[in-house]
């Protein structure tokens, strides 16, 4: 027994030994720390004012302090930035709806701009600029070695003047477009009725007042048609905006459950979005629309009406923003965009790099009518009886015209299709 008391109790005095070793070498360690960031504080101040002083053109300071912090933030991921007083200005007209430039949502990958999505109905989209489009060059001069700040402040400008701008499309060689700066008014929601009775709803940016808008359009939609089948939400080249907006958007559909939850590396502030009861839809078939350039709120509500099984989502998958930056103001300096969470759909699934997989995989696609001239039909025959209920008509049908919309558009004419099945099949299960 004596021996065996002898044992534990050197057992303990051994724990006790290294607990203690460890507990000295980690605070040797974050001494160490401690010293290495005085250490390297000291070093850029020396290298500050090395740069004052003997670089060949004289620089300010607040020039080489922005330009340090800015690439200390850009240096963690793409969507980690410091604005300046200016730039904090643009962010915050652009989530109003409102903005000068030229439409466009862009991100850096590979010391280029990347085309995230232009804007529906803005110079960018009018000149033709597509999602995953590279900027090399702005007004001729290489856009590597510049940081995103950068090349965007190149991009805008005074509304009526023109910029250049050198494109690298996938299969393509690099060409030019010249765009004219406007004044950026979105329209962050559209809505029609496509083939009689499908609410089509275009959600370009998740602004302001989208969730007010679109459930405008839905009640709309309800008052004029008396029997609708279902609704399309369109979110392709949707570069996002607010979170709130796109947990309100969601929860228009959704009778509960979980929307998003933004994680980040600390679990305490794990935040969870949930959705009240109430379905405007009243259970109506939805499809979403979505693409390569649609990213983050986009994603969220796409990602959320997926997994309650409450929309199919149709088209290309999609661009996988799915990190949150929470944007900090800095007095009159501007503010910091920094990431700090990360976007988990319902069933967990991260959206980062990844994005959202459509259920049903439906690329663009242009169609061609088969050429059957040599059939005839009944009204081809020179003696055939008139129908007596036909109105004349010289003039090209709304619903001709429509027709002829959806087949320039094959995803939504898809879209439009599939509302129509779930419809019947919804019918028949009743």
């Amino acid at each position: 027994m004596l021996k065996k008391s002898s044992i534990c109790i050197l057992v303990f005095l051994g724990l006790l030994g290294a607990a203690a070793v460890n507990a000295k070498e980690n605070k040797k360690s974050q001494e160490e720390d401690a010293v290495d960031t005085y250490e390297m504080l000291n070093l850029f101040g020396e290298v500050l004012e090395r740069t004052k002083l003997s670089y060949v053109e004289e620089v300010s300071d607040k020039k080489l302090i922005e330009s340090a912090i800015n690439g200390m933030l850009v240096s963690l991921d793409p969507h980690s930035s410091f604005l300046d007083a200016q730039s904090f200005k643009y962010m915050n007209e652009q989530t109003k709806g409102k903005f000068g430039g030229l439409g466009i949502e862009v991100t850096m990958e590979q010391g280029v701009v990347k085309v995230v999505s232009p804007i529906d109905d803005t110079p960018a989209s009018e000149a033709g600029i597509k999602p995953g489009d590279y900027i090399t060059h702005i007004d001729g001069r290489q856009v590597m070695g510049l940081s995103l700040n950068d090349a965007v402040d190149k991009m805008r400008g005074k509304v009526g003047t023109k910029v250049r701008l050198t494109i690298v499309r996938a299969n393509e060689q690099p060409f030019d477009v010249v765009v004219k700066r406007e004044e950026i008014k979105i329209q962050s929601v559209k809505n029609d009725i496509k083939a009689d009775d499908v609410v089509y709803i275009r959600i370009t940016s998740f602004s302001e007042d989208v969730d007010k808008m679109t459930e405008k359009a839905i009640e709309k939609a309800k008052k004029s048609v008396k029997n609708l089948k279902g609704i399309v939400i369109d979110v392709r080249n949707n570069p996002g905006g607010l979170l709130d907006q796109a947990v309100n958007v969601s929860d228009l559909f959704l009778d509960k459950g979980e929307i998003v939850s933004t994680r980040s590396r600390n679990a305490e502030d794990t935040v969870r979005y949930s959705a009240q009861k109430g379905d405007i839809a009243k259970g109506l078939p939805i499809v979403v629309l979505i693409n390569s350039g649609s990213a983050s709120a986009s994603e969220i509500v796409a990602g959320a009406l997926q997994d309650h099984k409450r929309a199919v989502i149709l088209g290309e998958k999609s661009f996988g923003k799915g990190s949150v930056q929470t944007v900090i103001p800095l007095d009159k300096y501007g503010a910091m965009r920094l990431t700090t969470a990360r976007y988990y759909t319902p069933s967990g699934r991260s959206i980062q790099a990844e994005g959202i997989t459509p259920d049903i995989i439906v690329h663009p696609a242009k169609v061609e009518v088969i050429d059957n001239s040599f059939n005839m039909s009944e009204a081809e025959f020179d003696n055939a009886l008139k129908n007596d209920t036909k109105k004349a008509s010289t003039k090209q049908s709304d619903k001709e015209k429509e027709d002829e919309d959806l087949e320039k558009d094959y995803q939504l004419s898809r879209a439009v299709d599939m509302v129509k099945a779930l419809a019947i099949y919804s019918q028949t299960e009743k």
